[in-house]
Parts: C-alpha cells; structure tokens; sequence
C-alpha cells in the first residue's frame, strides 16, 4: 500500500458502482433463480440447471447481437439486456431496444429447448418474470453506506459507472446512492466506458478537481485502475473475490478487502 500522505493532498474520491458499492452478480444470480424455480413448479426443472442454460444461451445471442458495438463501447452485460429498457435518443440505442424483445424470448426459449422444454408461452412469462424480480434487488454491500456517510463532507465524492443510462440510474435511485454523490457520470451518457480517458475527464471537470487530487475506487483492474493511473488519478482495486479485467501490467496504489480500510489506505484515518 502506498502512502497517500506523499501525494497531493486529496480532495475526491470516483467510486464504481457495480459489485464496488452495489451487489450486481448476487442479485442478478439470485433474480435468475427465482425466476427459475417456475420452472420447477411447472415442469420438475432444477432451477441451477436451467439457470446455466440461460446464461450460456443469453451470452451467445448477446454477442451476436446486430448492435454489439454500442453494447461494447458502453459496457452492456448480457444479463442487462434481459431486464433493460434501453431508454435514450442514441440511434443504435433505439435498434438494440427494438432487438431486445427477440432476445429476451428466444433466450428463455433456447434454455428451455436445453432442458427438453418446447412452450414460447412460457419462455414468454419467464421473461417478463426475470425482470420484475431483478427490478427488485437493488442491494448495497454493507459497507458501502456507512463509508459514504463517513467521507461526505470530507472530500468530493463522485460516481463513475459503465452501462446504459437508464438502468445503472434505476440501480442509483433504487439503492438510495444518489444523495452521498457529488456527480454522477455514467457512460450511456458519455458514450463511451471506462477505461477510455473521456468518462474519467468529464467527472473531474464536472467535481472540478485535478487528476492528481483524486483516487479511483473500483473492482475491475483494467476499467477503473488501469483507466485512472492512466491519466494520473491515485487508484485503489476492492477485492471482494470477484476481480473484473485482470491485468498483471497494471499495479494498484492499493487493495482493500472492505471499504472500512479505505480512509486508511487514503491517509484520512478515521
């Protein structure tokens, strides 16, 4: 860990969201599996079966999408495009919303199909079904709230997060986030994600800091370390056994299991 105290002194803090301050994987498992268990209500399937089917299926016809570069450049997963509304003027935008109902069913369909099931009826519910139990879970780790409530005041403090504008906005709103930020920026705004320079420049223009009186804190190696050091921020990696873009080049200024060591690792104490 290096020493913070060496540096310019601090003056803001850029937070991923998913799985840094939000439960994404978790929830989206546990949407998935609830989802599932009508399955087994209806047909005898065991939910973990089908469940692994849908990814597999849902990931290949993600990928394969008409507008994969849109899904790329703004850092869409495919078990986001099962539950979004694809909200925006963007034109590829409004193509990938027309899309998204096709996919949506033929996935569910196709999983179905795996488990020896032929009912488009079905798959059809399933769909409608995965995301109204996803539209529900919007859960913070634990210790992302009491962190936030320690730093507010103490220095800027700003959101900076991959994906379509209007669902990473549903995940800020749902979990309360919104009041502890200073800016948000996401990258359905800005048009592309991290790790490209323009999304970290657009939050320290908007938090009106300098690169290198600020600190990343994220959980994806190459999008949120390697996009900050790239332009001089200070960047922090959270482990919580779920590292995203591994990249043995890149080298955080820290890691941290929990955010309760973050003021530490920051040089703030306590």
């Amino acid at each position: 860990m290096k020493n913070f105290n060496d540096h310019t002194p601090l003056k803001a803090v850029l937070f991923d969201l998913d799985d840094t301050l939000l439960v994404e994987v978790a929830s989206a498992d546990a949407a998935f599996l609830a989802t599932c268990a009508l399955a087994e209500e209806k047909h005898g399937i065991d939910p973990e079966v089908l469940h692994r089917h849908l990814r597999r299926e849902a990931r290949a016809l993600w990928y394969a999408s008409p507008e994969r570069e849109i899904i790329e450049r703004i850092s869409i997963s495919h078990w986001e495009g099962l539950w979004a509304r694809f909200e925006g003027e963007d034109a590829a935008l409004g193509r990938l919303r027309h899309w998204a109902e096709t996919y949506r069913q033929a996935s569910w369909r196709r999983a179905l199909r795996a488990v020896g099931i032929e009912d488009s009826d079905f798959a059809q519910c399933l769909s409608g079904e995965f995301r109204r139990q996803r539209e529900t879970r919007h859960v913070l780790f634990d210790d992302s709230a009491p962190l936030l409530e320690q730093l507010k005041g103490r220095v800027k403090l700003g959101l900076i997060t991959n994906g379509l504008s209007c669902l990473q906005r549903e995940k800020i709103s749902g979990s309360g986030l919104a009041r502890y930020f200073d800016a948000i920026v996401i990258a359905g705004d800005v048009g592309l994600a991290k790790p490209h320079p323009r999304i970290f420049h657009t939050i320290l223009d908007a938090l009106h800091v300098a690169p290198e009186e600020t600190c990343m804190v994220g959980n994806s190696v190459k999008g949120d370390i390697g996009g900050a050091q790239a332009l001089g921020l200070r960047a922090i990696l959270i482990d919580r056994g779920d590292i995203h873009g591994q990249d043995d080049s890149i080298k955080p200024d820290g890691v941290i299991s929990h955010l309760g060591q973050l003021p530490y690792a920051l040089g703030l104490g306590v």
